[in-house]
């Protein structure tokens, strides 16, 4: 027996909001199908794959609600298209110490699964991966209201024309055209954090 679950049950089993199960079905990550009236329907087998690859829990309180009472640092996902890209962003903002706290995949299914886990305060994102399109990952991030004050910055080989040809991307979305320094994230990051009223402590470098 391999029983179908709504969204909402398959959401209580995974340990995650309702919303993000809908972006996971939306971005093909957890596959769904549709009852003759249109409602989705998760089969147990796909869930329970999904909890076992990704070890999902009861997700944590968000970093931004515990930001608010002033007790965690700012939760920063990096979602790159290579190990190599991953690692080059981390180094750059490991100066930046204890004043963010940062998570990272290596490519877009496991940011997808990161978002879900829980809503970070910053998004830094390759808009070019193999395995996700960038551009319907962030205009999906855009129409859900659990993320709708995430402020992003994605990084692209395309020019501005290319982007307005699929459509353009959300307003809160900061662009920067490859070949991009690594140090461009890194100041991206450090005025993000001063508009959130958040002093960077820069820690010395050896």
């Amino acid at each position: 027996m391999d029983p179908l679950l709504t969204t909402r049950e398959a959401a209580q089993r995974l340990g995650v909001s309702l919303r993000t199960v809908q972006l996971w079905v939306e971005a093909g990550t957890l596959p769904a199908g549709r009852t003759p009236g249109g409602h989705r329907r998760i089969r147990l087998s796909a869930v329970e794959a999904l909890a076992h690859r990704s070890g999902l829990r009861p997700a944590a309180p968000t970093s931004l609600s515990m930001a608010a009472a002033g007790t965690a640092p700012l939760d920063l996902l990096l979602v790159a298209s290579s190990v190599d890209q991953l690692h080059l962003w981390q180094e750059v903002l490991q100066p930046l110490g204890s004043a963010i706290s940062i998570r990272g995949a290596n490519n877009g299914y496991t940011g997808l699964l990161q978002l879900g886990r829980k809503s970070p305060d910053l998004l830094v994102t390759d808009l070019a991966m193999p395995d996700i399109d960038g551009y319907a990952m962030l205009l999906t991030l855009s129409s859900l209201s659990d993320y709708s004050q995430l402020r992003v910055l994605a990084i692209t080989t395309q020019t501005p024309h290319q982007i307005a040809e699929r459509g353009g991307l959300p307003e809160r979305v900061r662009v920067v055209h490859q070949p991009a320094p690594a140090i461009a994230v890194r100041a991206w990051v450090e005025s993000e954090m001063t508009r959130m009223g958040r002093s960077p402590h820069v820690d010395s470098v050896s």
